[in-house]
């Protein structure tokens, strides 16, 4: 028997057209051809993986019952190809037989797998393998401290990901995108990690290494300025990429991002004109159009812009039906937005999820018809959580509904944890709407009821604040 077959033998039974029968055929020809290659072998995990996303157990079985066992390139491709957690748990019992030393590429391929799959505890998981890097010293890859930082920033660890971007001596292009785009994707105090991004993007432009930004890094700073409603610096940013980058109107990616900025920024028309010059449109760039209008409270225009989107030919995704529905919230459009609704899964296949059941009970909210709204929530095939509840009571005492104002609010309080800790604090926001309902009815006491039980829970009343964006006049 062979050992091996012809390397253009491999590469043709690799090019035909595949299914999971055909991945099992080739396997077994392997097999009887007595091909050893551990190059061919993760070829053939890489293709089982991506027909058995769920349980891809041949391409355990092929690491297992390989000869020249334990290989480590073999190991690695199996972490690569599979799902994060299934990555996860093929590193802990390759850790446990002992008898495995590890390169950089594994910990790269575990490390990414976590940041796929964020949770507390994942996040533990990549700290005890951030300490076993630095204990063994694999420091000669740039992209290991660079699938850190994406790792940190994905887990909600802003903090530790710049902590490694700090120590590093050397960064590439990739490395500062990838610290830019976690800043980017914090939620929690969203306005303040945006604005480190683009202190971060000055220091890039300034670095004495030269490197230059990419299309990626141009699309993750246009969303901090989206996020902080900067049109100043949004404007320059489009100056800077048409003379640096690329024209908007060729790259969809950057044209999708100018979009949402200047619909953000309070300028729809500069919006509208280049969505309109754009040569490609993907759903984003339709979606990001759609989000603008509704923003600006064009409803109509809104509705107009999905037809023109399915006769393009490119089918509207969940974000998308948010953006509609909210468009459709704003200029009080009722039927047209319970008839979008119905639309998703009888017209698109789609189910509807968490957010467009909020956006409907917004709809209903806004248009007064409060018992539907409460009887939309209570028919609802998932759980509700606890925004709807939020919008409904919100919409209660715009219309000075205290008795139903009342009930959503108790319910909204069973929603509080019971004990306060460092992952759960309870919301004043909720005690304070439901005494906000009782005070625009004159209750007075059941207003002092709700206030001592927010003094006996230690839950405190958080301040407001506004960002007020200052032009410096000598520079205009």
């Amino acid at each position: 028997m062979p050992t091996s077959l012809p390397r253009r033998c491999v590469s043709f039974l690799f090019s035909l057209p595949k299914s999971i029968n055909h991945i099992k055929q080739i396997h077994a020809h392997f097999i009887t051809n007595g091909l050893k290659s551990p190059s061919s072998f993760a070829k053939l995990i890489e293709h089982y993986c991506a027909w058995t996303l769920q349980t891809p157990n041949h391409a355990h079985l092929i690491f297992q019952h390989f000869d020249q066992k334990p290989d480590l390139f073999l190991f690695n491709t199996l972490i690569r190809c599979t799902q994060p957690k299934d990555s996860i748990l093929v590193f802990r019992n390759g850790f446990s037989r002992g008898d495995m030393v590890f390169d950089d590429y594994t910990y790269i391929f575990v490390l990414g797998a976590c940041a796929r799959s964020p949770s507390p505890s994942t996040l533990w998981f990549g700290r005890q393998l951030h300490a076993r890097i630095v204990k063994h010293g694999v420091t000669s890859n740039m992209l290991l401290p660079t699938t850190k930082i994406h790792f940190y920033a994905s887990n909600k660890d802003i903090a530790s990901a710049r902590k490694v971007f700090d120590k590093m001596t050397e960064r590439s292009s990739v490395t500062w995108n990838a610290m830019i785009a976690g800043y980017c994707s914090q939620r929690q105090g969203s306005k303040k990690h945006a604005r480190e991004a683009l202190f971060l993007f000055r220091d890039m432009l300034v670095n004495e290494n030269g490197i230059v930004p990419t299309d990626t890094t141009m699309v993750c700073i246009l969303s901090a300025a989206s996020q902080l409603g900067v049109l100043e610096t949004g404007a320059c940013l489009h100056g800077f990429v048409e003379k640096i980058v690329c024209t908007s109107e060729e790259d969809v990616f950057i044209g999708t991002g100018l979009v949402d900025m200047y619909s953000k920024c309070g300028c729809l028309d500069s919006a509208v004109s280049l969505f309109r010059r754009m040569n490609q449109k993907n759903v984003l760039t339709w979606t990001a159009m759609t989000t603008g209008l509704a923003i600006h409270g064009k409803g109509k225009q809104a509705l107009d812009v999905l037809g023109e989107m399915v006769a393009y030919g490119v089918k509207p995704n969940a974000a998308t039906f948010t953006s509609l529905i909210s468009a459709c919230c704003h200029a009080a459009l009722l039927d047209e937005g319970l008839h979008l609704f119905h639309d998703m899964k009888r017209k698109f296949g789609m189910t509807p999820q968490m957010k467009h059941y909020g956006c409907i009970v917004d709809l209903l909210g806004r248009a007064g018809q409060l018992k539907d709204a409460y009887d939309f929530i209570m028919e609802m095939p998932i759980r509700p959580d606890a925004v709807l509840w939020r919008t409904l009571l919100g919409a209660c005492k715009i219309h000075g509904d205290v008795t139903m104002g009342e009930k959503v609010g108790k319910l909204l309080l069973q929603y509080q944890p019971h004990q306060s800790s460092a992952d759960m604090d309870p919301r004043s926001e909720d005690y304070v709407a439901l005494s906000n309902v009782y005070a625009s009815a004159e209750r007075w006491k059941d207003v002092e009821t709700v206030r001592q039980e927010m003094k006996a829970r230690g839950i405190l009343n958080k301040a407001g604040c506004s960002l007020v964006q200052t032009v410096n006049s000598d520079a205009m």
